[in-house]
């Protein structure tokens, strides 16, 4: 489908922007906002970005608005990021022709939903979101410069329903690369438990806790028994599905020692769930199942490849907050602007704690709708098609709590 389209308003021309309008893009900016301003720096890579798409709406030559959305890879959902108007071509359904060619352009970039946040006192727009078929599912306090909250709209742009049946899932941000596993189960743990602590000594802990020590470069990740581990030591009942439970991991690691110390820990861990009484299903858990757990109000999370992610093959773990007939819908702790520094500075890649002008993109990381037929090929990893998933409860009234028992040589 062509990207220019006449809309239904007379001569009113919406089409892809280029490196060429950036000056009246930068200039359309100045001129509808006073707070929270993408910079000309931003516009130009949003224009060139393969993850966004960037629509003008142009009159007899002069460009009136525009509209950014971004796409997350491996995600089917789409997030409107900024929409702008003229003052002088408000009250046109400018912005509502806009939003529509968005959404069709990213229904054919096969996203299923279109997300976007709203100030709370915005009620024009508003007004337009509802009225083109969008419903709120949550808020943001102090979200923008200004202080104002923001209200959280979400559409189905494929004629699925979901918003409305959502229940809320806290969502914390990994501080660390390595630590994607606590931070899922911190969630899950949260979900169950609004007492259970959202910190990084938390976090650092359950990782020391369930870490295999090594990985294929950097500091070693998660084991599905160390985390249920972890879990059953904080109150939780556990349960392990996974198609294997030796050797998980040493694939990656090349060291014939390191790999003797994995095995070591592994069996550990092992054995301490047998001893605690941890349900361990050497098999993987199917979708019938993982919707049951669901639907009956427990935690969920799963070991995912992030092959269709980031291109690159290594695991990560993620919480499952919702299901319905066509999606799953995860909350990934790994938001892609970077980590943070024990003083809660954001860090980029070379842990530089100025990352300049990066957008706030953690919303797009959240109830990541994934279809169940892509989530097949997703929570499959390594040569050996690891599945693996933790299904967690709250505990049952007498079952008996043991400390902690050292599972083989961690770091003191």
């Amino acid at each position: 489908m062509a990207a220019n389209k006449e809309s239904s308003e007379a001569n009113l021309l919406l089409r892809l922007a280029t490196i060429k309008d950036l000056d009246v893009l930068e200039a359309l900016e100045l001129s509808c906002f006073e707070t929270d301003r993408l910079s000309r720096r931003r516009l130009s890579f949003w224009i060139k970005a393969e993850h966004g798409i960037l629509v003008l709406a142009e009159k007899a030559g002069e460009v009136l608005a525009y509209g950014l959305v971004i796409l997350r890879k491996g995600s089917r959902s789409a997030r409107l990021y900024s929409l702008a108007v003229r003052a002088e071509a408000r009250g046109q359904n400018i912005a509502s022709d806009l939003l529509l060619k968005l959404e069709e352009l990213s229904v054919e970039k096969q996203r299923l939903f279109m997300r976007l946040e709203v100030a709370e006192d915005n009620l024009s727009a508003i007004k337009m979101y509802k009225k083109l078929g969008y419903h709120k599912f949550g808020i943001y306090r102090h979200y923008y410069e200004t202080g104002a909250d923001a209200l959280r709209f979400q559409k189905s742009i494929q004629q699925s329903t979901v918003a409305d049946s959502m229940r809320f899932y806290p969502w914390y941000k990994q501080t660390t690369e390595f630590t994607c596993g606590p931070s899922a189960l911190m969630m899950a743990m949260k979900y169950l438990n609004s007492d259970t602590r959202f910190d990084q000594t938390t976090e650092i802990d359950i990782w020391r806790h369930a870490t295999t020590i090594f990985m294929t470069s950097g500091h070693g990740g998660c084991h599905p028994l160390g985390l249920a581990l972890a879990a059953h030591e904080r109150g939780f009942e556990v349960e392990v599905y996974s198609t294997q439970v030796n050797d998980l991991f040493v694939d990656g690691v090349r060291s014939e020692h390191k790999k003797s110390i994995m095995r070591i820990v592994e069996q550990g861990f092992i054995e301490q769930a047998s001893e605690l009484g941890v349900q361990v299903h050497k098999s993987e858990i199917y979708m019938s199942k993982l919707e049951e757990a669901l639907a009956l109000g427990w935690g969920v999370i799963c070991l995912i490849s992030t092959y269709q992610f980031d291109g690159k093959k290594a695991p990560h773990w993620v919480a499952i907050t919702h299901a319905d007939e066509r999606c799953l819908y995860l909350h990934d702790p790994d938001g892609s602007e970077g980590f943070y520094s024990e003083s809660g500075d954001r860090l980029d890649a070379s842990n530089r704690a100025d990352v300049g002008e990066s957008e706030d993109i953690d919303l797009d990381y959240q109830h990541l709708p994934i279809l169940k037929e892509d989530f097949a090929s997703l929570s499959v990893f390594g040569k050996s098609k690891l599945r693996t998933c933790l299904v967690v409860k709250p505990r049952t009234a007498g079952r008996k709590t043991a400390g902690r028992k050292t599972a083989g040589p961690k770091n003191s």
